[in-house]
């Protein structure tokens, strides 16, 4: 009888640490502006120097999902609709899924600006709900018609403090406005992709008051979601005196994926990352953790990862002025060590 107890307890402590690996990890990367460094010339490359397109690229590091973001009318051309299509179908030809990101402006929307389209500026918010829907249906609906599947949605990018600024903007005590504007996007995207989850996206995925303070919010407007998005820096919490260091950037990102899930119950996913190209053995052992902590310590609550802008690096001029992203996998136009943490980690989710 003892054995019988003893085989059944060892049975059930399987199945818990089994439970705490999630079903399936994306792994992917936002390369939006993979076109544009074609445009000027610019190819990445294998470790070799052999010219590899970088969707192609991405998929040989054991990436199977791509990020795209949408601006509404970029002066250049580059992240409109035409553009995204371009490379969603590289991401379908090879099998890989997509996600959308919106960010509802012509040009970058993060937590320090949020500026609304030329187009747009003008409006209440009944036009400003209208012309939303109508990009975010135009948007879908173009890739839809060209076979194109789209497994997730952002309506918003890194909207910390609302959006389309001021008329949606938290800290101007326009929360409602906020929430009313993110149903509006959820709605506009199910009715093109109905199984399509949306995602609200966050910075500092280490701040679980942050957290609490948005989701709460858009809960209160009856505003939906299906999954938390949020972006993990260990580097600009850093700069920001926010967290002493990567490790610790890393635990509290845990802390909070296991509480948004408890409180929330849906899906986290990273939807972006990235770590100092300049050290990349530093920046490997980085990636490595933290693939560990989303694959071992949160109990399957994060179900992706992807890296921002992997293709970029930063160069030094003549006289020591650094231009570029520093926050990139790449050195010169090839990857750096930093990548193998994506073909580790597919490897450790087969295992």
């Amino acid at each position: 009888m003892k054995k019988l107890v003893f085989l059944f307890a060892f049975l059930c402590t399987m199945t818990l640490c089994e439970a705490k690996k999630p079903a399936h990890l994306w792994l992917g990367g936002d390369i939006s502006g993979t076109t544009a460094d074609e445009a000027r010339g610019v190819y990445s490359a294998d470790t070799t120097g052999v010219v590899t397109e970088n969707t192609q690229l991405m998929k040989n590091y054991g990436m199977d999902a791509v990020r795209l973001r949408v601006w509404v009318n970029p002066k250049d051309g580059f992240s409109s609709k035409g553009d995204v299509l371009e490379m969603a179908r590289r991401a379908r030809d090879l099998g890989m899924e997509i996600m959308i990101d919106f960010h509802y402006s012509d040009w970058w929307a993060d937590p320090g600006k949020q500026y609304p389209p030329e187009d747009w500026k003008d409006f209440d918010l009944q036009q400003m709900g209208e012309a939303l829907a109508q990009h975010t249906v135009e948007t879908l609906q173009l890739l839809k018609d060209n076979g194109i599947n789209v497994k997730w949605v952002q309506v918003g990018n890194e909207t910390r403090d609302g959006m389309l600024w001021p008329l949606a903007q938290i800290s101007q005590g326009n929360f409602e406005n906020y929430a009313r504007l993110s149903q509006v996007g959820y709605d506009a995207v199910k009715s093109v992709y109905p199984e399509a989850e949306v995602i609200v996206h966050i910075d500092n995925g280490y701040d679980n008051d942050l957290y609490n303070t948005i989701f709460d919010g858009l809960a209160s407007y009856d505003s939906k979601w299906d999954i938390i998005g949020m972006s993990v820096y260990p580097y600009w919490a850093m700069e920001a005196g926010a967290e002493p260091d990567e490790a610790t950037t890393i635990r509290d990102a845990a802390d909070n994926i296991r509480k948004l899930r408890e409180k929330y119950g849906c899906d986290i996913m990273i939807t972006e990352v990235g770590v100092a190209s300049e050290e990349p053995e530093k920046g490997e052992q980085i990636l490595n953790d933290l693939f560990d902590m989303v694959i071992n310590d949160v109990d399957g609550a994060c179900t992706g990862v992807f890296y921002w802008a992997p293709e970029m690096f930063q160069t030094t001029d003549f006289w020591g002025n650094k231009h570029g992203y520093a926050l990139g996998a790449f050195q010169k136009g090839r990857p750096t060590r930093i990548m193998n943490s994506f073909s580790r980690a597919a490897k450790l989710m087969k295992e």
